[in-house]
């Protein structure tokens, strides 16, 4: 297996999904592993309730989708530490090596598919 070429792949991942998350959410200033879902601009005619209902449902769809990046991109990094400690592509549970096909499926795999249930 060619851990390097599993690496980039992870990088392009990580850099795709740190470009979703931006047009989602903010890093946090106090931890830059974190993100925060931007507010909408509530600065609405208070009379318009539908645009400011409908703002409201955007940032709820916003906080769900950020919510599901963030913890994609931690899974990526977690797969990166693996990759510079030399663990990358063994299972966590028993150390055996996880197949190729499914870390070609998720490169961020933990476990191989016997122990991923």
């Amino acid at each position: 297996m060619n851990v390097k070429e599993f690496e980039n792949l992870l990088l392009e991942e990580k850099k795709e999904i740190e470009k979703s998350l931006s047009s989602v959410g903010t890093q946090s200033i106090k931890n830059p592993q974190e993100w925060e879902t931007k507010y909408p601009d509530l600065n609405v005619d208070p009379s318009d309730k539908s645009d400011m209902a409908d703002e409201v449902e955007e940032f709820d769809n916003a906080i769900g989708i950020e919510s599901a990046l963030e913890e994609k991109l931690r899974e990526i990094n977690a797969a990166l530490e693996r990759v510079k400690n030399g663990t990358y592509g063994k299972c966590e549970k028993k150390g055996e090596d996880i197949s190729e096909q499914r870390l070609r499926a998720n490169p961020a795999a933990r476990t191989c598919i016997e122990h991923s249930r």
